[in-house]
């Protein structure tokens, strides 16, 4: 899944990033876009993360195995747990993580992004989401589906509803861009 959508995830980085600063990426998993980020992405600092230590050590050795200066050392962080371990990050990356976890994880990164951000920062959230209630392909209510099975409080989550959640901590309407596997991107900025 890293390979396939890397790409794209990076294009639509690109045109939000500034050129220089800090950017965290929240629940790094294996630490493969991080890397590829930073490879590509050469004036911005990345700051990686995971609450599972199996998952730093992967991504710690990406980093190493890259040799890349701009990537730190992977922090154990948990966006539920206060104080968040950095500030002034010029943006939040949040790759697979909102419908992988419960609720009240989407409301902690949201409410702490706009605590951390220095404006005009951007939060990114990368997974599929249901539009209007409804979801955008049949594989995914079979996706939605399969990972409320494995835990109840997971889900595919309703666009609108994380748009509203975001609108209330002070940041934009996001930018939207339809991307692999009926997948969407998420940019939301705030007035800087």
């Amino acid at each position: 899944a890293a390979l396939r959508n890397r790409e794209p995830i990076l294009d639509a980085l690109r045109m939000h990033l500034p050129p220089k600063g800090l950017v965290v990426e929240v629940a790094s998993g294996s630490g493969e876009h991080v890397v590829y980020f930073a490879q590509n992405l050469p004036g911005l600092i990345f700051q990686p993360s995971d609450p599972d230590e199996e998952a730093r050590a992967s991504i710690d050795s990406w980093a190493a195995e890259s040799g890349l200066a701009n990537v730190r050392p992977a922090l154990d962080f948990d966006v539920t747990r206060r104080p968040w371990p950095f500030v002034n990050a010029v943006a939040i990356l949040c790759i697979n993580m909102v419908h992988i976890s419960p609720w009240r994880a989407t409301e902690a990164l949201i409410e702490g992004a706009a605590r951390h951000l220095a404006p005009p920062g951007i939060l990114y959230l990368y997974g599929p989401y249901k539009r209007g209630g409804a979801h955008t392909a049949p594989s995914n209510v079979a996706f939605d589906e399969s990972l409320r099975l494995r835990n109840p409080e997971w889900g595919v989550r309703d666009l609108e509803v994380v748009a509203e959640l975001a609108a209330a901590a002070g940041f934009l309407e996001p930018t939207v861009t339809p991307m692999p596997a009926n997948n969407l991107s998420l940019v939301f900025g705030r007035l800087g």
